[in-house]
């Protein structure tokens, strides 16, 4: 765990969904590597990716294709990757400690929600399947066609809307974007390891960097 944010008082949590409360980086990897075999680029390894990965996501796949993407290029980018991860999704399963963590969270009185750069119409239903909507005093997903770009107006908006004050919020998530969201915002976070960063890159931002959502929930009290 690295010094920023150490003891976090918080009395919500925001949640991140992919690479946070879902386990899909099988998913992603191979949707990842979907993209690579239509560019013509060789498949790379999960290692691989967590050293690339980055937001913006257009600039991100400009590094891995080794090319300047143009607004054709992304379109079908963003086709071939999404049409790849929606056919192996139902392989994909929650993160370990979900969502008996968030059942306990709840229990001692802490409130939480979720936001995802998951488009909105398909997250709400695949909460619901996993049995976690109730948990949640609201979701929000990506209401675009296409994303890649930054979470913080995200957060701040969903913040907004429920009337939240950011300094008794932590950002739980998987990505260096979740810490610039949060600062964005007002509000901590913590980062978890279980998604498309590698540790290095997380623990560069100075947050609680842990390996399991059970760790991340461990750090917070309640003001």
């Amino acid at each position: 765990m690295t010094t920023r944010d150490r003891t976090l008082r918080a009395t919500h949590v925001v949640w991140d969904w992919n690479g946070t409360l879902l386990d899909d980086n099988h998913a992603v990897l191979d949707s990842v590597n979907q993209v690579c075999a239509g560019f013509g680029r060789p498949s790379i390894t999960m290692d691989a990716w967590r050293d690339t990965f980055s937001r913006p996501l257009v600039d991100c796949y400009s590094r891995l294709l080794d090319r300047q993407l143009t607004a054709e290029d992304w379109i079908r980018l963003d086709k071939t990757y999404h049409e790849a991860y929606r056919s192996v999704l139902d392989t994909c399963a929650l993160a370990t400690g979900v969502p008996v963590a968030l059942h306990d969270w709840a229990a001692t009185g802490g409130t939480q929600s979720l936001l995802s750069m998951w488009f909105h119409h398909e997250l709400v239903p695949l909460v619901t399947e996993f049995g976690l909507l109730d948990l949640f005093a609201r979701v929000d997903g990506l209401r675009v066609d296409t994303g890649g770009g930054s979470k913080a107006g995200h957060l701040v908006a969903h913040l907004a809307a429920q009337g939240l004050d950011p300094a008794e919020v932590v950002l739980i998530g998987d990505v260096v974007d979740d810490s610039d969201a949060a600062e964005a915002a007002g509000a901590s976070c913590v980062l978890v390891t279980t998604g498309v960063m590698n540790r290095r890159k997380l623990e560069v931002t100075g947050r609680p960097v842990v390996d399991s959502i059970p760790e991340a929930l461990a750090l917070l009290r309640r003001s």
